[in-house]
This record gives C-alpha cells, sequence and structure tokens, in this order.
C-alpha cells in the first residue's frame, strides 16, 4: 500500500492558536483513506490478538462491551509504520511548536454499537509516568462519530494548576482482571471535578462531528471525557497516539499510573528527570 506521508495540507496559523489558547483544536482531513485503511487493518489484529495489558471497561447486561488496549505497537506493523511514516509526528510538533517530537504511546477505544457507557471527565497527563506542559494525543475516528458521541473538552483547561481527584479507571473492570493499574489522588487532590454534565454550556463544552481522516490533537492536560452513550446502530472505533515535545521529562507518581511505565522505563535504564527516549520512546520528528 503506498501511502502519503506528507501533510495533505498546511497546518494555519489560526489552528495552532486555537490549540495554544484552547488546549484542543479539530483538523479536518488530515489523513487520507490509505491510512485509515491501514489503521482498521491494524486495529482488527489488535483486536484479535489484544496485549497483556488490553481489557474491558464495560459490559452492560446485552453483552455490548467497551474494550481498551494500549502499547500495542512494538506488535501491529500497521501501528507502527503509522507512527514513523504518517504526519501524526509533524502534526503534534508543529502544534506545539516543538523542536524534538518523541512517540510515548498508543490506546484505541472500540465501543460496541448501542453502548451507553460514556469516559468519565478527567485529564491525562496527571495519570501518566511522566510530567510536561509539551504532551498532546491524536484522537482519530476510524469510522463516522456523531459530535454527541465524540470525546468533548473543556477549553483552556490545560492552562489550570489546580489538582483535581482524577478518575481510578482501573475500577473499570467487569472482568476482574488482574495486575491492572491504578491510581489514588486522595493525598494530593486539591478539588473534586466539577459537575460538567450538569450544565456543559456554562464550561463552554465543545465535541465536533468527525468523518474517518479528521483528527481532533489536545493537550494532556485538558479537561475531557464524556464520549458514548451511542445509538443502536452505531459503533465507536477510535485510535489514539500520544506524544511528547521539548519540555517532558520522566516522572514516577506516587499516586499511581495508568498506564504505569516506570518498570519498563528503569529495565531501559531511564529514570525520574530524564528526557524519554531509546527505543522505548522513539524520537520521530524534529523541525529542519
Amino acid at each position: 500500500m503506498v501511502l502519503n506521508t506528507d501533510l495533505p495540507r498546511a497546518i494555519t496559523s489560526a489552528e495552532i492558536a486555537t490549540y495554544q489558547n484552547d488546549g484542543v483544536v479539530l483538523l479536518p482531513e488530515m489523513f487520507d483513506a490509505g491510512w485509515i485503511e491501514l489503521l482498521a487493518n491494524g486495529l482488527a489484529a489488535n483486536c484479535e490478538n489484544p496485549t497483556d495489558r488490553s481489557r474491558v471497561w464495560d459490559r452492560d447486561a446485552e453483552g455490548r462491551t467497551m474494550f481498551w488496549d494500549s502499547q500495542a505497537w512494538q506488535g501491529i506493523e500497521q501501528y507502527r509504520r503509522f507512527i514513523f511514516d504518517s504526519p501524526a509526528g509533524q502534526i503534534a510538533g508543529e502544534l506545539m511548536g516543538s523542536t524534538h517530537i518523541n512517540f510515548f504511546f498508543d490506546a484505541v477505544f472500540v465501543r460496541s454499537a448501542g453502548t451507553q457507557f460514556t469516559t468519565p471527565w478527567h485529564q491525562d497527563e496527571p495519570y501518566w509516568s511522566v510530567e510536561g506542559y509539551d504532551t498532546c494525543t491524536i484522537w482519530m475516528p476510524l469510522v463516522q462519530v456523531k459530535r454527541e458521541n465524540a470525546l468533548a473538552y473543556v477549553p483552556g483547561s490545560h492552562r489550570s494548576d489546580t489538582v483535581f481527584y482524577q478518575y481510578n479507571f482501573g475500577n473499570l473492570n467487569p472482568d476482574g482482571k488482574t495486575d491492572v493499574d491504578q491510581v489514588d489522588f486522595s493525598g494530593i487532590a486539591e478539588k473534586v471535578f466539577p459537575d460538567i454534565d450538569a450544565n456543559p454550556g456554562s464550561f463552554g463544552v465543545v465535541s465536533w462531528d468527525m468523518q474517518p481522516g479528521d483528527c481532533v490533537v489536545f493537550n494532556s492536560r485538558i479537561i475531557h471525557g464524556g464520549s458514548g452513550k451511542l445509538d443502536k446502530d452505531r459503533e465507536l472505533r477510535v485510535f489514539t497516539t500520544k506524544w511528547l515535545g521539548d519540555d517532558v521529562r520522566i516522572k514516577f507518581r506516587e499516586c499511581g499510573m495508568d498506564p504505569d511505565h516506570s518498570a519498563i522505563m528503569t529495565e531501559q535504564g531511564l529514570k525520574p528527570g530524564d528526557r524519554p527516549g531509546k527505543d522505548l520512546y522513539p524520537r520521530v520528528w524534529s523541525r529542519t
């Protein structure tokens, strides 16, 4: 399969400003059909042979599920090709204004048609084994998604210094899988999250109708959640990648980490305060 490794269009100064100001931006038509087909094939392989980190987050009485897996890229050729050859690293670098971009990890979210499970409101970076402002996620649906079913965001919340009581996603484990990463922010949290669902408009919540090929890029400190409550004939298949810019350093958090990379980082000779790198977190883009 011949794939276009270049940006299909320039990222505009307005899009960069939106990302910097709001912490999130929609980028329409950034990946052509070839990339979507490649990732769809990779996701099918991932679902057929999940990693030992995978689990079901939700299973209802009708058997509908929300499946999650993470850090599968080293075993799935389609994911590796996307990470190293697609424009994704450049997109992250241009939006964050970074000199170098390292890949962090991948995560997939697959909801059965009609699933009503919704993602709890949270931030990403407080869970991670790294710390820094220049971290972002590229969120890509591989099927059409309506605004009310897509991930939603609180613009500007990435600039807050408040430490919120983050949700323990280890609780999402109806099958009782062992060795699931856990977090407990009770000793450091300053506030619980406000009730965003009660009045989304007062928080300026944004989300978008999206087609395959569109992506949303968001700062990993932005408050986000809410994706779900699908129509009975509509599934949701999402591929995400996480990217690290210039100021990111390794941090092992006493509150727990999810996913917890501390063991594998240590095995690779990485320690708190180091810049993530080596084969585990490869550099994929540098500004000319």
